[in-house]
């Protein structure tokens, strides 16, 4: 790691990073709060922090980086922030695209998109395939995901195949993270203790750091430090420490 860079990266083990970062990235609409703008400034100054944070994964290396864009509970927001997120959604889609390219990035989602907009959904299966190609950080996008249905989708899915005792491996071949490694780290902002529906199955073992800042404060500087705690942390999967 070369001298320019800032020092508390020096922290940074680079043979020890989680493979499988999970954001709920909270805060936007009290960050528009405090400072008396509408919440969809919120929204959008949120944004601008998840190209931050995807450009700086990337760069470290990791290989999975999940973010809670829109959950299933989402739906009961007012109808006009709801669009104001889709639209969002659809222009940095749009805007994106070609940097996310250049850094070798890859996109996916998680949930069921069927119930976005068309044009969302449209915008979301051409910025998939043109980014199909590349090998890097695989972003994926949670969007109208709930945990609790991954779950009931999976096991509907083993129904199907007919009768058989199920496991865990088998369960797991039917979530929508299927192929993916279970997420080593769960970051949440705004500092609320809670996982909101959120990859419920697979963050049993996950690391979890919470940090009082809203989402549109959150720097790369902080996903850092947050890679930093994990690091410390010694992970005992239920044996004995």
């Amino acid at each position: 790691m070369s001298s320019n860079k800032p020092s508390f990266l020096h922290g940074i083990d680079m043979s020890r990073l989680p493979r499988h970062v999970a954001i709920i990235m909270d805060g936007n609409g009290r960050w528009a709060k405090k400072k008396r703008l509408p919440r969809l400034w919120g929204h959008r100054a949120g944004a601008k922090t998840v190209r931050e944070i995807v450009e700086a994964a990337a760069r470290l290396g990791i290989s999975v980086l999940t973010l809670y864009a829109f959950s299933t509970e989402n739906w009961t927001r007012p109808k006009t922030e709801i669009m104001g997120l889709m639209r969002l959604l659809f222009r940095t889609l749009r805007a994106e695209t070609e940097e996310l390219n250049r850094n070798n990035i890859q996109l996916e989602t998680i949930g069921d998109i069927s119930k976005l907009p068309a044009f969302v959904q449209s915008d979301l299966a051409k910025a998939k395939a043109q980014l199909a190609h590349n090998s890097g950080l695989k972003l994926i996008l949670a969007l109208n995901y709930g945990g609790r249905q991954d779950i009931i989708q999976s096991v509907n899915s083993l129904l199907k195949e007919g009768p058989g005792k199920a496991t865990e491996e088998l369960l797991e071949r039917h979530l929508q993270t299927a192929g993916l490694p279970d997420p080593d780290l769960l970051i949440r902002t705004s500092g609320e203790m809670r996982v909101s529906n959120f990859l419920l199955w697979q963050i049993a073992y996950s690391e979890i750091f919470v940090t009082p800042t809203l989402w549109p404060d959150f720097k790369k500087e902080d996903f850092y430090r947050a890679i930093i705690d994990f690091q410390k942390r010694e992970r005992r999967y239920g044996g004995i420490g």
